[in-house]
């Protein structure tokens, strides 16, 4: 039975003290988004195309006038680039977008997102910095994570690994392999210990784990922690990307990929945890 007054699991009812909030975060993103030169944008609620960027069984999905499969709005990410590249762009030369709008999964989760994309793009210092004056906003220094997706990607490949070892943080099993430089890789999380790897490693994981070094001396953030081996399950992030994370929520996440040969860089931060942080 369902009682007049209940919402779905996984919905969102904002009122009072937290609506104020939430209207408070938002706009302090807007103006901060529009001094940096952001332009903003508000994407249809349903898209064709949400399958690209989300695994199918995430999404929601119902059909058009003709009977194509349609879905709600999963993803902004995928959406802006290809509105901006395909449908927009033959008029429109500006290339940093905003968004604040929620997406939805299935069977009925909504989340309140405020994101960006900088299309062309292959820095993301720029999402680091937004994200943190944001956050500052409202008394909150989160930990940063700096991740390299490539580096769980290549050990798995180059030792046969099962990718979900990553996922599932299953490191017994990559100290089980009894490699010395991945055993420290396994312990990094300062500069001085990801120095010591980027010496002994193989030359395509040093490579990458430089990256991730270069990026931290690009940003001005004090609480920085390194996690070359965390593996986000995201369908387009494909290097370096980022989370800010406080009392084990992510409030915010960003990350370099490829949409139809254009190479950019975007990030999003989560109202609903950064709310649920504050209060």
């Amino acid at each position: 039975m369902i009682y007049e007054h209940e919402i779905p699991t996984g919905s969102k009812l904002y009122f009072g003290k937290s609506a104020k909030l939430k209207r408070e975060i938002e706009r302090s993103a807007s103006d901060i988004f529009e001094e940096e030169n952001f332009k903003e944008i508000v994407t249809p609620f349903l898209s064709y195309h949400q399958h690209a960027s989300i695994s199918e069984k995430e999404l929601i999905r119902v059909a058009d006038s003709q009977n194509h499969v349609l879905s709600l709005r999963a993803d902004s990410t995928m959406d802006v680039v290809r509105l901006m590249s395909k449908r927009l762009g033959r008029s429109i030369t500006q290339d940093k977008w905003f968004y604040i709008q929620p997406v939805f999964k299935y069977p009925s989760f909504e989340i309140n997102q405020i994101g960006a994309e900088f299309i062309g793009a292959t820095n993301l210092t720029f999402g680091i910095d937004i994200s943190s004056q944001v956050l500052s906003k409202f008394s909150l220094s989160p930990l940063l994570q700096i991740c390299n997706i490539n580096i769980p990607n290549m050990i798995a490949t180059k030792y046969e690994l099962d990718i979900g070892i990553f996922e599932r943080g299953e490191i017994e099993k990559l100290f089980a392999l009894g490699i010395s430089w991945l055993d420290k890789l396994v312990r990094v999380e300062k500069v001085e210990q990801l120095d010591e790897v980027i010496k002994e490693a193989p030359q395509d994981v040093s490579k990458e784990l430089a990256s991730m070094r270069e990026m931290s001396e690009e940003i001005n953030y004090k609480r920085v922690v390194f996690s070359p081996l965390y593996y986000a399950k995201m369908r387009y992030y494909d290097g370096l990307f980022f989370r800010f994370i406080e009392k084990n929520l992510t409030l915010g996440l960003g990350g370099k990929y490829e949409c139809d040969g254009v190479k950019s860089a975007g990030f999003a931060l989560y109202t609903d945890a950064i709310i649920d942080t504050i209060f």
